[in-house]
């Protein structure tokens, strides 16, 4: 287990909110290779032809490993969150539902952006969905650190509010991604190597 400092004060509620979120990443992070699988290689016919139709597969591999990772890190951010809140309310577990909305339309989205590129609306779909999936997950922990004294209750307000800002940095790089997708495509999705750097100026200007 990942979780090495579970809240003692952490209800049954939060601990199955816990396992149903992490096991609707795992479900989707999962399909994402279906794409792969169902892909076919045409007639195949010499060593060449092989590695050519290998070739061919280029952005479908790439958008595989892109939407594989982010799908990673945002879990990855969930399990840090989840290390400091020890309960939940109706409105956490809703935001909690949205977010895993566009997480399990992440496989979707990306089989979209890539057999469907060459179109505004291909281009967008993985961009437009992990915009959204970070959108709500920024609500969802500024919605922890408004209810502070009963989610957080081992974090002050100023903690909270600087532990959140690696969201915001998330946030932000997420729609510029949206904004260049259009002109350079995955491309855009580089901008998330910015993502420590922005973070340590937005806990600067915070400080």
């Amino acid at each position: 287990m990942i979780r090495q400092r579970r809240h003692p004060a952490a209800t049954q509620r939060t601990t199955r909110l816990e396992a149903f979120t992490d096991g609707v990443f795992a479900i989707a992070a999962t399909l994402l290779v279906l794409d792969l699988t169902s892909h076919s290689l045409g007639e195949v016919d010499s060593e060449g032809a092989m590695w050519a139709a290998l070739w061919d597969m280029n952005e479908l591999f790439v958008n595989f490993l892109l939407s594989f990772v982010l799908l990673c890190l945002m879990w990855m951010v969930h399990v840090q969150q989840f290390e400091h809140i020890a309960r939940v309310d109706a409105t956490m577990v809703w935001l909690n539902n949205v977010r895993l909305v566009f997480i399990v339309l992440v496989p979707f989205a990306t089989g979209l952006t890539t057999e469907y590129s060459e179109w505004l609306a291909g281009r967008l779909a993985m961009p437009v969905t992990f915009f959204l999936a970070i959108l709500v997950s920024w609500l969802q922990w500024g919605w922890a650190v408004r209810r502070r004294d009963v989610m957080l209750p081992d974090m002050g307000r100023e903690e909270a509010i600087a532990y959140g800002r690696a969201s915001l940095s998330a946030l932000l790089i997420s729609a510029g991604v949206v904004l260049l997708a259009p002109w350079i495509g995955s491309a855009a999705f580089l901008l998330f190597f910015l993502d420590g750097l922005l973070t340590r100026l937005l806990r600067g200007k915070g400080a």
